[in-house]
């Protein structure tokens, strides 16, 4: 093998090992922040949708806790550690209104998907987040 055939392999592995490492660095400074982005995400949209609801006169009080009966009758057993109203979903007519939560349990974490009928709110179902 020539010498001019050496160096460019030897030029080509140092090249593939800085394109390695810094993608591998590259991954760890993302996975490091992953969390604080996904928390910070999360505050947000938990503002946003209790800012809609309380702007369209939809009432709190009652709205979570018609959510919390309705994820104990979906998901029987549950226990709930913490929830969170995610999505308004504020259309024409009363009935057509939805309300999404973020649910934390012992089992897991769900979306429970809220509906409106006749202007009680009623839990329509329950699906892993």
């Amino acid at each position: 093998m020539s010498t001019l055939a050496i160096v460019l392999l030897a030029v080509l592995g140092v090249f593939l090992i800085l394109v390695l490492g810094g993608a591998v660095a590259s991954g760890r400074r993302r996975r490091a922040l992953e969390p604080k982005l996904e928390a910070s995400l999360q505050e947000v949209n938990r503002r946003l949708a209790a800012a809609r609801a309380e702007d369209r006169g939809w009432e709190r009080g009652p709205l979570e806790a018609a959510a919390l009966s309705a994820f104990a009758e979906l998901q029987p057993g549950a226990q709930v550690s913490a929830h969170v109203l995610v999505q308004v979903l504020d259309r024409p007519g009363t009935d057509e209104d939805k309300a999404i939560f973020r649910v934390r349990t012992d089992q897991g974490t769900f979306d429970l998907v809220m509906g409106r009928r006749d202007g009680a709110w009623q839990g329509e179902r329950v699906e892993p987040a």
